[in-house]
This record gives structure tokens, sequence and C-alpha cells, in this order.
């Protein structure tokens, strides 16, 4: 047998039917992912149709964009908020789902709690509606967003059509440097393929960088990989991953069984990519954004790029709803809000990167600071940790685990015109909240901001 890249193994593993030149390929699926958001149509579907789920058992349900974050769970942005999450509350009743809602001891972002509880496992297709699902190729898994009329297909067949994408391998050389982070890289990554540039690909990323980064690292890494166009973003399975899974709630007890299968996740020597780009680690600093797009960054030392061109009208637009001109410096850029948290950037390891630099200090004045734990395991563990009470010492919000600030649609929002930094993974206009303006960086280069009260670059307190 020739070799073959990752994708490839799993791709061809999970197919019940080829692609021909007249209908896609139909693919089965290990796991389907439910948030409250992108689902209530795909239910509505399947009552009107009178179909059942097919495999309940395959189907994990949390609440995670919709709900409030504050302390109490009270302040739903509006009744059609809350009657979204009531509304999947009588869904999964009603269908027989396993829902992880609040005051569960496992709700959280699902693309946080996913790996946590052990339902993301290599070799997977995992679908979800909503384009961050992405985030679970960290574990070797197929991982995509779906739309959802396509969570009604799973729901009623646990099969999906899809025409095979291209394979594009991202090589990334030499080794990070202190205070750039996984968040600064795949940035980084965006910039240099452009917001399209992996369109109709599965990026896998490989190189010592990626073998060295932790498995919460690799999903950050992964988690963005939608925003340079591409299908999902992989990344090979290794003893990393299985320690990382050993043990947790929904993994199969036939572990030695599985492990053997699992061994085989990674891209055979020799396999050919459709593409392939390369980046050396080791010449990247910490990266902001300075536009309305995830590929407008730079580094947090260089300065907004020049107009150059009339094709550069879309640049000329984003500047001027972001308010900068060109030729500004980012750093020491002043600011009003910093959140930390999403499904980017929302795990433990995160809040001890920004707790490192929090602790012992205190937020600028006028400043609103926002730390929302990614899922009720990390607000657990933060807190035993005493991490809430380092951001609360600081003058931060400590928050209840959901998408919160991310997505806007909760009740935590920017005001038109204000400027946050932000760990999430889009600076979309109006992403944060009407009117505001989003610089994307690193939970470090959040926390640093939030000290100073303007653009800072974190390697000034890791000195």
């Amino acid at each position: 047998m020739s070799a073959r890249t990752l994708f490839e193994k799993i791709w061809s593993t999970h197919l019940v039917q080829e692609e021909s030149s007249i209908h896609p390929a139909i693919l089965y699926i290990d796991c389907h992912l439910v948030h409250e958001v992108t689902s209530p149509q795909a239910f509505t579907e399947l009552r009107v149709r009178e179909i059942p789920v097919r495999n309940p058992e395959k189907t994990f349900v949390t609440v995670d964009h919709s709900v409030p974050t504050d302390p109490r769970r009270e302040a739903y942005i509006d009744e059609s908020a809350r009657r979204q999450v009531d509304v999947l509350r009588q869904n999964c009743r009603q269908f027989g789902l396993r829902i992880f809602d609040l005051g569960s001891q496992e709700q959280g972002i699902v693309h946080v709690m996913g790996p946590e509880l052990g339902l993301t496992l290599p070799g997977q297709i995992i679908v979800c509606g909503d384009s961050h699902t992405a985030t679970h190729g960290a574990f070797a898994a197929l991982a995509f967003g779906i739309g959802t009329s396509e969570v009604t297909d799973v729901l009623a067949t646990q099969c999906l059509l899809q025409m095979k994408p291209k394979t594009m391998a991202v090589n990334v050389e030499g080794a990070l440097g202190p205070g750039v982070s996984a968040k600064d890289l795949i940035l980084s990554v965006i910039r240099l393929l452009g917001i399209g540039g992996a369109t109709g690909y599965v990026i896998e990323y490989r190189g010592k960088v990626i073998e060295a980064m932790t498995m919460e690292e690799r999903m950050t890494v992964c988690n963005m990989s939608i925003e340079a166009g591409a299908k999902s973003g992989l990344i090979a399975a290794d003893e990393k991953t299985f320690v990382y899974l050993k043990g947790r709630r929904f993994v199969p007890r036939n572990w030695d069984e599985k492990l053997v299968s699992w061994r085989d996740c990674y891209s055979d020597e020799g396999a050919v990519f459709d593409r392939e780009v390369s980046i050396d680690a080791s010449r990247l600093m910490p990266m902001v954004t300075y536009g309305t797009t995830p590929d407008q960054v730079i580094g947090i030392e260089e300065m907004v790029p020049e107009l150059d061109s009339e094709s550069d009208q879309h640049l000329s637009e984003a500047l001027k709803y972001m308010g900068l001109p060109a030729g500004q410096k980012m750093e020491g850029l002043s600011v009003d809000v910093v959140f930390i948290g999403s499904c980017t950037n929302g795990r433990i390891s995160d809040l001890r990167a920004a707790a490192r630099i929090f602790e012992g200090r205190i937020k600028a004045d006028g400043v609103r600071v926002l730390v929302v734990p990614g899922s009720s395991a990390v607000k657990r563990q933060a807190e035993f940790e005493g991490l809430d009470q380092i951001f609360l010492h600081a003058g931060a919000e400590w928050r209840q685990p959901g998408c919160s600030m991310c997505i806007a649609m909760n009740g935590d929002q920017v005001k038109p015109g204000e400027l946050v930094v932000s760990t999430s993974n889009r600076n979309f206009a109006g992403r944060q909240g009407r009117g505001g303006r989003t610089i994307l960086a690193s939970p470090q280069t959040a926390a640093a901001t939030a000290i100073y009260g303007c653009l800072t670059d974190p390697r000034v307190f890791l000195t």
C-alpha cells in the first residue's frame, strides 16, 4: 500500500459510499456535538418528518453560546436567548439525548468540554454545528463544522454527504521564543495563508514545534484553521495524545485495543500532500490583529501596513472601522476592554498563563477585564489553584463558563467604539458588540494589556 496522509486514512475508513461525478461521498460520523444555536430547526425537521435520532448514544449536547456568564446565571440578554436554551432542553428530553446543562459538572463550551470528557478520540470523524469544530483535530480526528440542515442529516442517519477536500501540510520549524504562544503561531499561519488561502483543504500541522506543544496548545492551533478557510486542522496522535485521554469519562474501556489503532493516526513517511508550506517559529513575536479579518495581523512591535494600491480597499475600510491610520504602531494603543476566554483560549493552561502576569498586579483604571473559563471543569481547577483570586485581586471579573464575549449574543459585549483585546478567534466588525473593535491576541498579551491599559508586549513581564 502506498504512503497515506492522516486525512486519507481517516477518510477511507469512514466511507459508506464513494464520491462520484453526480453525488458527494457518504461518510459515517463517530461523534456529533450539539449546542443551542444551530440545532432548533434540525429537531423541528425530525419532528415534522417523524424521524427519531438514529444513534442517540453518539450525540452529546451542551449549552454555551446564549447562556449568561454572570455569577448567578440570570442575565440572559433577552427572552429569545432564554427560550433557545429551554427549547434545547425540551428537544433533548423528547429525543432521548444526553445534555450537559447549566449546573452540570461537565457543562462548558462545546470544543472545550468535548476533549475534557474523552469524547474526542483519534481516527474519528467529529461534527458540530459550529465553525470551530476543527479544534478536535488536535487529537488526530477529522473534525469540522456543519450547517443546520446537515445537523438534521447526522441526527437522522449518523451519516453526512461530503465532497473530498485536498490536503495541505503546514511545517513549523525552529522553536517558539519566550512569551510567544500557540495563539501567536496560528495567527502567523493565517497571515501567511490569507483568510481564504486554505479554502478546500484540510491542514495537517507538522514539525518539531507542533510535537513539542501540549494538547491544549495544539487545540488552539487547530481551532483557528477555519480562519484561513480550511475545512479542518489535524495533528498526528502521539504519546501526549494518549496520556491526555487515558482515564477520561467517555474513553472506551478497551483502551489497549484502541491504542493499537490510534498509534497509526499519523501521516506515513513519504505521503504526498496537495500543498506544503513552512513557517519558521523562531522568527515570531507576540502577534496582534489590526483589521477586521484574522489575516490582518502583525507582530506587536510592527506598524499598521501602508495602503499601496487601489486593491487595498478592504484594508482601507478595515482601518477606517478600527480607527487606525496606516503606519500606526500597535504597541501602546489604549484599550477599553480585555477578554480572556473562548474555545480558542479558555482552557486551564490559558488561564494559568494569564494569571502569571496578573499575579501581584492590578489592572489599569478604566479597563474592564473579563476572565471566562471554557468549562465547569476549567473553572473548578482554576479555583482549586487559586487563579480566580489572582484575577479578582487584579480587578478582573471572574465569570461562569460559556462563549461569552467571543460571540456577544449572551449579554457580554463591548459598547460602540470601544476597543477590546480578545483571546477569541474572530475580529469581524461588530463581532463582540455592535460598533465594537477587536484586536485578537494571546492570553499573555491580553493580561499584559490589562495591567497597563494599552496594548502591551507580554515579554516585558517575562524577562
